[in-house]
């Protein structure tokens, strides 16, 4: 959702008229900058959510080792409002120096249409392509070999789960017995909601959404929303699947029916109205920001039903900047092991770079605030390391987000599933295809 952060919303597609202006943006400037390596300058990050480089105290280390020079983070809460500017940006102009891309939109950026506006950090100083995970560096790779985005981190699941509500409703609150009523079946994981909904303490439900169950169940099924280049949502595994359990959870009243992200859900946390949560690794910051001190230590954390990806992000450097080589310094520097180590230990996103799974303070790592006693970094890098991740295409994040919408019709609308679905297909043939 990467990563917390990681607010997955989408937006429309790029228009034709913005696609063309990219290109002539990408191609506008040769990016140089200036000659003296001395010179005072500022680079500027956009990124959403919470990336954790100035968490993690890495933008004051980078400049006080760099003191010419001054970084300036542009943040955006959502990265539906991020993806919807940068588009805008690559048209008209105002880039970044470093442009933060999620993982459904590194098709389209890769694409013959979009990805000479960004350089080949394949061949920036100091790369190292083996250190990445490997499916990981295909991602950012086009076609033709240039790797125009370094991963900063990857979404492994899990299901976070307050310990106290879940032994108020007469279940199992110790993390391998939790894992256990689930395992390898995201059907169990709706079953269980149902049993503890009938012994739930008043006002309270078992899962904050049925986007998020749908989330889970299509971030770890083979087959999402392409098949052989080509769209293939109407009958995907994935897509059916995990419309089917959304569904159930949502006429079983399982399911609070928060939007994810929005602020009744990020209020939902510290008023404890929701026993579980699907929880990619970068979630764990969300948790603990929304749920607040007065939380502390009643939640946990266990495996979830079955393993994938849900997010995780690039850096790229538009061909365009001003401060191109001194731009792809600072990506790769904070893509190396050690930084995304140290970003993982301050808000829980999962490195990209695998040479951080062998350093201290990652495989061993445990959440003082989810699961102080669960093996944490274990979980999580584990869960990363045997990611299969599925096939991807330009319109993958804008599918993602039209199927998520069409669960909260379900969810807000009080639409049935059959309405909803046919809702959502007329959305996706009047905006994407």
């Amino acid at each position: 959702m990467s990563p917390h952060r990681r607010t997955r919303r989408t937006t429309a597609l790029v228009s034709a008229a913005v696609t063309a202006g990219l290109l002539v943006t990408g191609c506008s400037s040769s990016g140089a900058g200036s000659d003296d390596p001395n010179a005072q300058i500022t680079l500027s990050v956009g990124d959403f959510g919470t990336f954790g480089y100035k968490e993690a105290g890495l933008f004051d280390e980078y400049t006080k080792a760099h003191p010419n020079i001054t970084i300036k983070e542009n943040s955006t809460t959502q990265e539906g409002d991020y993806w919807t500017a940068l588009q805008t940006r690559l048209s008209g102009g105002g880039l970044d120096d470093i442009q933060a891309l999620e993982v459904s939109r590194i098709a389209l950026a890769t694409s013959d249409q979009l990805n000479g506006a960004f350089t080949d950090l394949s061949k920036a100083p100091g790369v190292d392509k083996e250190t990445y995970l490997p499916w990981k560096w295909k991602q950012a790779t086009t076609t033709e070999g240039r790797t125009i985005g370094l991963g900063t981190d990857v979404g492994p699941m899990a299901i976070c789960y307050r310990q106290d509500l879940f032994q108020a409703a007469g279940l199992p609150s110790d993390p391998a017995a939790v894992s256990a009523l689930w395992a390898g079946d995201w059907a169990k994981y709706v079953e269980v909601g149902r049993q503890y909904q009938a012994k739930a303490p008043k006002g309270s439900f078992f899962m904050d959404t049925a986007t998020g169950l749908y989330n889970g169940v299509v971030s770890s099924n083979a087959e999402q929303y392409y098949r052989s280049g080509k769209m293939a949502y109407q009958d995907s595994a994935g897509v059916r699947t995990g419309w089917q359990l959304a569904a159930e959870a949502v006429k079983a009243g399982v399911s609070q029916g928060l939007k994810e992200f929005d602020t009744p859900w990020q209020t939902a946390f510290s008023n404890s109205t929701f026993a579980t949560t699907v929880c990619p690794s970068w979630q764990q910051a969300n948790i603990e920001k929304y749920s607040g001190p007065a939380n502390a230590g009643k939640w946990n954390i266990a495996q979830a039903p079955a393993a994938g990806n849900w997010g995780g992000s690039f850096l790229a450097v538009p061909a365009s900047g001003k401060h191109v080589a001194q731009a792809q310094a600072l990506a790769v520097w904070l893509t190396a092991p050690e930084q995304q180590a140290k970003v993982f230990q301050k808000v829980g996103n999962i490195p990209a770079n695998q040479k951080a799974y062998t350093l201290p303070g990652v495989t061993d790592f445990t959440n003082p605030y989810i699961g102080p006693k669960a093996p944490t970094g274990q979980i999580f890098s584990t869960a990363a390391k045997a990611i299969t991740p599925a096939e991807t295409g330009p319109h993958h994040g804008d599918l993602h987000g039209a199927f998520s919408n069409g669960v909260l019709l379900m969810e807000q609308n009080n639409k049935s599933a059959d309405e909803a679905w046919a809702a959502t297909l007329k959305q996706i043939e009047s905006s994407i295809q």
